[in-house]
């Protein structure tokens, strides 16, 4: 259920059991399941479920996924008979089978979705509120011009890419920021766990004098196309279509184009800035070797963009995730060197040793878990399955062997590289370091790096830091890490003058 496929892992690898919300229960109908149910997944991610029935006496209900922004979600089918119940929510390929236990107050099951089943228990509860207020969100009327624009890519059939094109008022042409997303088919606000972050930075751009373009990514929102089966490459010719498209246009200031990326988006503005001659696509992540068409781009801002290859990043966020969970150095030490083997296998495009590396791993974090909440072989088994599911596509493979130093060694353009001291996701230390010292080898004099405290991956000012928090927080983009952006911007571009 979560967005992208770093998201999804850091879910997978997070803790096994199913835990039950805390709230205490309230007394239960007999034998019946209406009223409002609560758990969460892996103790990280709430889901809500709430069954009525009609006049005419048949079941029906929805599902919260509050952590990540979702509410009220018609469930297609609800079956409750003989204790068992079965939901049916189609659009996600997912579902719910429980058993309702003798007390009324539990229902005992597993979440079903893409192939996968973990444990879930729902308790009795009161409904949860509603989602939190996004005050950095503004609406209409702005003190700008937007404009709803769509454009082809020329290099990928059937590929039509939609968005929104902000315009600051007075005299252009003006400097263009376009922003790429991050891993996984995201609409133009990069909307995730209930917060728009692209709405809330192109927004504030666009008041300080940049104009901003943000699209929704190949077979999202208004685009055409498929995302599955893509790789970063293609994503990449995505946006230089919108660069591009950007050049095409009067209001903007064709030497002043420059791109934002957000964590895979940071690994894609490189790749679309470097070698701009060249009039084809072609990536070796193995060795390197890019070959990129694209116009002249002006400056990158890199938001949480990789700066290690992808296999080495991957077991970075797999510790990290792990550690905050609470689990001990000794257990850390053991699954960091299975996690290094599983995705060195998944780089060298290995699947029977990934498969069975996943394997090893998964049995290494049940293991840390109490003897009370382990899973049973068969969920053991499933978890293992879906880890290798998810791993085991194209993207995946892809950024695996990807190494973005090549790349960054040959970034002529003035980079403002950020990251969030508590990003888990995107680890700033490493690749920070990663980002600065390929710039540096590369020769590239105008750089500015820096490692942004007490700001999480999505630039939230965090308390637990946690994947469960993102949703929870009000706040979507730190004002402070809004304002390096548009001040860097501004002086790079001569708005400052």
């Amino acid at each position: 259920m979560l967005r992208s496929p770093v998201l999804a892992l850091a879910l997978l690898f997070g803790s096994v059991a199913a835990i039950a919300a805390p709230s205490p229960p309230v007394a239960p109908p007999a034998r019946d399941v209406t009223g409002h149910w609560r758990g969460s997944i892996d103790g990280m991610l709430r889901i809500v479920m709430h069954f009525e029935r009609g006049a005419d006496g048949s079941l029906r209900g929805t599902m919260d996924s509050p952590d990540q922004g979702a509410f009220g979600l018609a469930l297609d089918t609800v079956v409750f008979a003989r204790d068992s119940l079965r939901c049916e929510l189609r659009r996600i390929r997912g579902g719910f089978d429980a058993h309702l236990t003798p007390a009324g107050d539990t229902l005992r099951g597993h979440w079903r979705q893409a192939g996968a089943s973990v444990p879930l228990t729902l308790a009795r509860g009161a409904a949860v509120a509603a989602a939190p207020a996004r005050p950095q969100e503004k609406y209409p009327p702005y003190p700008y011009d937007t404009l709803a624009v769509s454009f082809p890519n020329t290099r990928a059939a059937s590929v039509t890419l939609a968005g929104t094109l902000t315009l600051p008022r007075g005299k252009g042409p003006f400097p263009c920021a376009l922003l790429i997303t991050g891993s996984g088919p995201e609409d133009r606000d990069e909307t995730v766990f209930g917060h728009r972050p692209f709405r809330v930075l192109a927004d504030h751009l666009t008041r300080q004098g940049i104009a901003v373009l943000r699209m929704d990514d190949r077979g999202v929102g208004g685009s055409t196309g498929a995302s599955r089966g893509a790789t970063s490459v293609d994503f990449a010719s995505d946006a230089l279509a919108g660069v591009e498209f950007l050049r095409t246009r009067a209001e903007i200031d064709k030497r002043r184009i420059g791109l934002i990326g957000h964590s895979e988006g940071g690994m894609i503005a490189p790749l679309v800035a470097t070698n701009w001659k060249n009039t084809t696509l072609d990536v070796d992540p193995a060795a390197g070797v890019v070959q990129v068409a694209s116009a002249d781009v002006a400056f990158i801002v890199l938001l949480a963009g990789p700066g290690v290859r992808g296999d080495s990043l991957m077991v970075l966020q797999t510790i990290a995730g792990r550690r905050a969970l609470g689990v001990t150095e000794a257990s850390l030490a053991r699954e960091a060197e299975v996690a290094r083997r599983a995705f060195a296998a998944l780089a060298a495009a290995d699947s029977a040793a990934t498969a069975r590396e996943m394997h090893a791993l998964v049995e290494l974090q049940v293991l840390s878990l109490p003897e009370s909440a382990r899973p049973d072989s068969a969920d053991r088994a499933a978890l293992a399955h879906s880890a290798f599911g998810t791993l085991w596509d194209p993207w995946m493979r892809w950024f695996a062997a990807y190494d973005p130093a090549p790349v960054l060694k040959r970034v002529r353009v003035p980079v403002l590289a950020l990251n969030g001291a508590k990003d888990f996701q995107v680890t700033p230390r490493e690749n920070l370091a990663g980002i600065e010292m390929a710039l540096k080898a590369g020769g590239n004099r105008d750089y500015t790096v820096r490692e942004l405290p007490g700001l999480n991956h999505l630039f939230q000012t965090c308390t637990s830091c946690t994947l469960a928090e993102y949703s929870q927080l009000e706040e979507t983009f730190a004002p402070s890490a809004l304002t390096i952006v548009s001040d860097w911007i501004r002086a790079k571009t001569g708005l400052t003058r």
